[in-house]
């Protein structure tokens, strides 16, 4: 099957020659033994740390104040909904905000606009089964803060490749920006290594800089553990593992080392030692989820989602700093209305779709 597709692409006067078939054989050697070995797809670089960051650990959740959130679905095929969110005393979290979504099998669209003005949106969109573009854009009061995101991943049988670009530009007379490249690889069935590469500068004035770092992740039966060593002397390592069915738990280590920032006076030969380590558990239960997480800073923060009715879904956020002396604590209600037209429109055996968030 691999040789009928390169065969495919080759010119008649190329088929007979020996280099060519030389090379065509050793790929198709190549891609036979690495189908042998049973590969799958090891995910990204950027996500190599998924199970712990964004599955158990809160961190990303975690919000203070009152807030309540009020969605309304339209459609459920294509899904279409849109959604207002009203806060009182959250850090971070505008008081009022309007979202709209659509989604469908190859595209997602979703934007956002606060009471402040400030407009975000999301494009993701779908070219094949493996190629993803996502694009990502904001637009705020005030000068400088607009912020443009374009991405790309491939995602591969046994690998994914990843281009990231935030805030390019080229009318400056030269190339501005940020520009990120990222390829993950298995190697084992339980063995994944990938190096990430970023290039940037921030004015033409500017020198350009470039940073280096790679990672690897192991995935055992019922654990996975990744470790990244980044550019300045960063590393960063994490521990997922499920307990149980219901119970998963996980840990993340960071430390960093920078050269000439120690002791050694203000020249500096010295390095400066830092870390934090950060130990954390997720509970599923019929109706309700519970998370907590404590950290080497001496802070302790749980998250409680309760689904007390089918439409309305209660959640606890409360942090405490033991160093500090200071706590937060945080209660949101998000409710969902339904139409009975909408809930039926698809149908009792159809499936919403696969929509690239």
């Amino acid at each position: 099957m691999g040789d009928a597709k390169i065969e495919a692409f080759l010119p008649q006067y190329l088929e007979d020659n020996g280099l060519v078939k030389l090379l065509r054989s050793t790929y198709i050697s190549f891609s036979q033994r690495r189908e042998a070995l049973g590969l799958s797809n090891p995910g990204t670089v950027e996500n190599i740390s998924r199970e712990v960051q964004k599955d158990v650990f809160l961190t990303r959740s975690m919000f203070t104040g009152l807030r309540a959130d009020f969605n309304r679905p339209l459609s459920m095929v294509p899904l279409f909904q849109y959604s207002h969110t009203f806060a009182l005393g959250s850090q971070g979290i505008p008081p009022y905000g309007f979202t709209a979504l659509l989604g469908t099998s190859r595209i997602f669209m979703q934007g956002n606009i606060d009471n402040d003005g400030q407009l975000a949106a999301v494009l993701n969109y779908q070219w094949t089964k493996s190629l993803v573009t996502k694009c990502q854009a904001s637009i705020a009061p005030g000068p400088g803060q607009g912020m443009l995101q374009l991405d790309s991943d491939y995602t591969g049988k046994d690998f994914t490749a990843s281009i990231k670009s935030i805030n390019p530009s080229a009318l400056d007379g030269g190339l501005t920006g940020i520009f990120i490249g990222s390829y993950l690889q298995s190697v084992t069935p339980g063995l994944a290594l990938g190096v990430e590469a970023m290039w940037q500068r921030g004015a033409m004035n500017q020198g350009p800089e470039t940073l280096l770092s790679y990672c690897a992740k192991y995935k055992g039966p019922d654990w996975i553990a990744s470790a990244q060593l980044q550019a300045q002397g960063a590393l960063s390592t994490s521990y997922w593992r499920r307990l149980t069915d219901k119970v998963e738990a996980g840990v993340d280590l960071n430390l960093q080392f920078a050269p000439g920032l120690g002791g050694a006076g203000i020249m500096g030969g010295g390095t400066r030692k830092e870390g934090s380590t950060t130990v954390g558990a997720k509970y599923d239960f019929r109706t309700s989820t519970f998370r907590a997480q404590l950290d080497s800073t001496g802070k302790l923060s749980c998250l409680l989602e309760k689904r007390v009715l089918p439409p309305v879904q209660v959640t606890f956020a409360g942090e405490m700093d033991h160093f500090k002396q200071t706590a937060k604590v945080g209660m949101a209600v998000s409710i969902e209305v339904t139409p009975e037209d909408v809930a039926t429109q698809a149908g009792p055996n159809s499936q919403p779709p696969s929509v690239p968030f």
